[in-house]
């Protein structure tokens, strides 16, 4: 894998980055490559987007899935038009392998479970990253503190992580309280129109994961979609981290009932995936708006909170340090709320068209009425803290204890993610 993408970053280094953002506990790279027009840096209106894969170290599929993408994406560069036009308008971070210390250690595949599903120190780090409803009060991983770091320097919109043990497309949340709807066995974010309508984008392109019964050991998902909540609670998941804490709209991709498939079976898995893997990162473009805050002399504001009424989120989404924000909206008549400190809020009315134009969302900056240099918002801290943030809802205490039915699936689910 690593000289694959040494290789390709050599070769197609007019449109790939090759980093690495941090080690794994035995010291391996934790690579990523950018593709993109402008991969070695972030540029005011090219949205980011990232696919990750591999977490557990025994579920291959994803990373060999996202091998065949970097290849497809830069061989396809200037001769196929969507192709082109994707590339020169985003920025795509692929990590094929969150946990390649996991994965040098299965020395047995097996369909269900191998030695190498945890990282070299035993632990899940798909369960390792905080938790917005409940203590998560395990030791941070080097992997999971890395991805951590990476999700602060970038402004990710849109992302997906890729497992296997399953056939469906899961959105958040996957933990929950009874003000999310847990009493009800779900647990629904503010955008949960969004999330379905992206979970329904990948799963109704992939021809097995449509079915929602391909896999005839495991659950029945109508249409090849669930909400995690729903099939079963997890606690310090990457999903909930990235929408709570990194205002980046992710779900989770179950790709294959058996996580480490025979050699032969690969090249029907990239033919089932391509379409979906390609219109799902065009999602980050075919819905909703973006744009800059400034103040009326044409400065950007940075940590300003830009919300939509009616959807706030408990971690509220701000600017980053350009001034620049990013809404994820179905087609629609909306109301902005912009929320500098110490001023009155700022209402702007925005109607998302049906289809958006030569891949780009709707475009509206915002002039602010008053005067604000940069020096004067205050930027020390404005994330909000690591802490179970819907601790203080309704009912909580009741909503996070699981019925006996959501415990039985979750011990019979537990390996899935």
């Amino acid at each position: 894998m690593e000289a694959f993408l040494k290789t390709v970053a050599q070769n197609y280094s007019s449109i790939t980055h090759l980093h690495s953002i941090g080690k794994s506990v035995k010291g391996r790279n934790l690579w990523v490559l950018v593709v993109g027009q402008f991969p070695k840096e972030h540029r005011i209106g090219i949205p980011e987007f990232k696919y990750v894969a591999n977490m557990h170290g025994d579920e291959t599929v994803g990373r060999e899935l996202l091998l065949h993408l970097i290849d497809y994406l830069v061989t396809n560069d200037g001769k196929d038009p969507e192709i082109t036009n994707l590339i020169n308008s985003t920025r795509i971070h692929i990590m094929p392998s969150m946990n390649p210390d996991g994965f040098e250690a299965v020395k047995k595949p097996d369909c269900y479970y191998s030695i190498g599903r945890e990282n070299y120190n035993r632990y899940d780090l798909n369960r390792n990253f905080p938790d917005a409803f409940e203590y998560n009060n395990v030791s941070r991983q080097p992997e999971t503190l890395a991805v951590m770091k990476w999700l602060k320097t970038e402004t990710f919109v849109l992302s997906a992580n890729l497992h296997g043990g399953a056939l469906v497309a899961s959105y958040p949340f996957d933990n929950g309280v009874q003000a999310t709807g847990a009493l009800s066995s779900r647990s629904l974010t503010p955008d949960d129109d969004v999330f379905q309508y992206l979970a329904h984008t990948y799963a109704s392109r992939n021809p097995n994961m449509k079915k929602g019964d391909e896999c005839k050991n495991k659950m029945n998902f109508p249409n090849g979609v669930t909400n995690g909540y729903s099939w079963y609670p997890l606690q310090g998941g990457m999903q909930d981290y990235n929408y709570i804490w990194a205002q980046c709209f992710e779900i989770t991709l179950e790709l294959s009932c058996c996580k480490y498939p025979r050699e032969e079976k690969l090249p029907s898995f990239w033919n089932n995936n391509k379409a979906s893997l390609i219109e799902y990162i065009k999602q980050v473009h075919l819905a909703g708006v973006k744009g800059q805050v400034f103040d009326q002399n044409g400065n950007p504001l940075p940590n300003v909170i830009v919300e939509v009424q009616d959807r706030k989120h408990i971690c509220p989404y701000r600017t980053n340090k350009y001034g620049e924000y990013y809404l994820l909206l179905l087609p629609g008549s909306y109301i902005i709320n912009v929320t500098v400190p110490g001023r009155d809020p700022h209402l702007t009315k925005v109607i998302i068209p049906e289809k958006s134009q030569n891949f780009s969302a709707l475009k509206k900056d915002i002039l602010l009425p008053f005067q604000g240099q940069l020096d004067s918002i205050p930027v020390s801290n404005p994330s909000c803290p690591m802490i179970p943030l819907y601790i203080n809802s309704p009912s909580h205490s009741l909503a996070t204890k699981p019925s006996l039915f959501l415990f039985l699936v979750t011990l019979l689910h537990i390996f899935f993610k």
